[in-house]
């Protein structure tokens, strides 16, 4: 391959990384927003307002997890939700 192909190569797959990337805040923003709104939310509802699959709403609610934004109410099952982090513990 020549260099020049190889910086064209690299050059797309860093744009297609930004784009992921972009689109991965642009979602976790949108998920704040609707939290703020309705003070709880649930995979299912990620699911269907951000019309994408059950692992991609649990990776997005893990990371604003992890970040220490929300924290998950419930163990597991249909009855977890996720709410703001409370700061009195």
């Amino acid at each position: 391959m020549r260099n020049e192909d190889r910086d064209v190569v690299g050059y797309s797959i860093k744009k297609a990384t930004q784009a992921r990337i972009k689109k991965k805040q642009e979602s976790k923003r949108k998920i704040l927003e609707i939290l703020k709104e309705k003070r709880k939310i649930a995979n299912n509802n990620i699911q269907e307002i951000l019309n994408c699959s059950d692992v991609t709403a649990t990776n997005y609610l893990d990371e604003l997890e992890k970040e220490g934004t929300i924290e998950q109410v419930g163990k597991t099952g249909r009855f977890v939700y996720y709410q703001f982090k409370s700061t009195a513990k």
